[in-house]
């Protein structure tokens, strides 16, 4: 079991979280204009990497608050946690040194 440091909650368990997928998914601009490669592509292809990944979780069983963690899905350890700005629903991922944010170009 991983040990998730909710940023307002403190570090629990990860049976009180529900994985939201990869962080810095850009909904698309005009998805009624997509053709139904690129709605499958933006609906179901993600990254896959060994190593460093951000990631969305929510805190289901706690403050129910979503948020970003940055994950090396080698060893499972979390380097940073980010919460999400509640104004914008902006998931542009924690600052981590030397891999910049989920958001943007890696």
């Amino acid at each position: 079991m991983l040990l998730i440091p909710c940023p307002w909650c403190g570090p629990r368990d990860e049976s009180e979280f529900a994985y939201g997928g990869q962080a810095g998914v850009a909904y698309p601009a005009d998805p009624a204009g997509l053709t139904d490669e690129e709605w499958s592509r933006y609906l179901f292809y993600r990254d896959n990497p060994k190593g460093l990944f951000h990631e969305r979780w929510s805190h289901s069983s706690g403050c129910r608050r979503w948020f970003t963690v940055t994950r090396d899905t080698l060893t499972n350890e979390i380097l940073a946690d980010d919460p999400l700005p509640a104004s914008t629903g902006d998931d542009a991922g924690p600052r981590v040194p030397g891999i910049g944010h989920a958001g943007g170009a890696r």
